[in-house]
């Protein structure tokens, strides 16, 4: 499925002169780079470099709140004993991910206070492959997590995720990704290209040849479709759980005419999970909320009318990709117990309010109360 570079070319215009027309409309793109460029973005006059600034400094609080924030969370749930579970190992490699995320962000920016195509196609193929293996890691690493936490809360009986078993998933979950971001780099099938301010790049979602959209739509099932459905199938079952497990326990209360069956033990267990759960659901909702805008542009560029898409309007999914890499982290630190208490002990500072005893009581559950001893990650 190796593409000709004539694949690429859709102006209507042909010859040397059709490659100089965007030097009239001001794009800052050096003349031998201008081959690796869509023609679509040149089509559009050179956005503004305000516009330019304005998403550099942007990128620059993205990048420092997403780094601080997921490496926080990479350092403390790999070095505090409490938090190595085989569980948080998905939580490790969604930071890892989110980390490096917002690794390539140097990239854009220094594109930005450039205004163009700075760093050329080396830094846009950087840029673009990093890109894809944090997101589509990201995609099934979340997939990962929402299994995981049907298995604790909806099947306890089935017993513990082993480490063994955590590893083999996080291998395959690598094993996955990394093939949709080889296969554009080395050009087998589809390519990565430059987008919107030719400031970003990812997959060239608007060649209009017949392998260049198969693989668009390839890319959209597996890396999107495919993700997504096993998140919403697994926390939709998780809910279906709790909602009638909480209406037999009040039928069988008000039988036995008392308030509550649980124990304290199993009710702050129940609780605890129960919140990393919600944590978990917060975070998928954010990844569907922030990458089915791109899985959209994506499809009109291979599919639908191309004039829908803007140098501006592209901008804004790549923008919201970069902000829920800041929120990940965060909303783990909210919900999340024991991370909190581990937080506090290595820094004081942060003024983080949580009980040691309460963290610690949650972290079990007795076999009287499910049947199974169960770690909540």
């Amino acid at each position: 499925m190796q593409l000709q570079s004539s694949d690429y070319s859709n102006s209507t215009v042909v010859g040397p002169e059709a490659r100089v027309a965007p030097r009239l409309l001001g794009w800052n793109v050096p003349a031998e780079e201008l081959i690796h460029i869509p023609d679509h973005w040149l089509s559009y006059p050179e956005p503004s470099p305000l516009l330019n600034y304005v998403l550099g400094l942007l990128y620059i609080m993205f990048m420092l709140v997403a780094l601080l924030g997921n490496g926080l969370v990479i350092w403390i749930f790999s070095s505090a004993k409490s938090l190595r579970t085989p569980s948080n190992m998905f939580v490790v490699n969604l930071a890892i991910c989110d980390f490096l995320m917002m690794l390539k962000t140097p990239i854009f920016i220094y594109n930005s206070f450039n205004t163009g195509y700075a760093l050329g196609h080396l830094g846009c193929q950087v840029f673009a492959f990093i890109g894809s293996i944090s997101g589509i890691g990201a995609a099934t690493t979340n997939a990962a997590i929402a299994y995981d936490r049907y298995r604790v809360i909806a099947r306890p009986f089935d017993g513990k995720l082993t480490t063994g078993t955590a590893v083999l998933f996080v291998l395959l979950i690598w094993a996955y990704t990394l093939p949709w971001a080889i296969v554009p780099l080395l050009e087998i099938w589809s390519r990565f290209a430059p987008e919107g301010y030719l400031t970003s790049c990812t997959f060239d979602y608007l060649t209009s040849s017949p392998s260049n959209q198969m693989f668009v739509l390839t890319i959209f099932v597996f890396s999107y479709v495919i993700p997504m459905s096993l998140i919403m199938f697994f926390y939709s079952q998780i809910v279906s759980h709790v909602v009638s497990h909480e209406k037999s326990l009040r039928e069988q209360a008000k039988k036995m005419n008392v308030e509550s069956l649980r124990s304290n033990t199993a009710q702050n267990q129940t609780s605890a999970e129960i919140r990393i759960a919600k944590a978990a659901i917060g975070i998928c909702f954010l990844f569907v909320a922030s990458w089915t805008p791109y899985a959209v542009m994506a499809l009109i560029g291979a599919f639908g009318n191309k004039a829908l898409l803007t140098p501006g309007v592209t901008m804004i999914p790549a923008c919201t990709c970069k902000a829920v890499a800041c929120l990940d982290p965060y909303v783990y630190a909210i919900s999340h117990p024991r991370y909190r208490v581990e937080l506090q002990k290595r820094l004081p500072w942060l003024c983080i309010k949580e009980n040691q005893q309460s963290s610690d009581t949650t972290s079990t559950v007795t076999a009287t109360s499910t049947g199974a001893t169960t770690t909540p990650s």
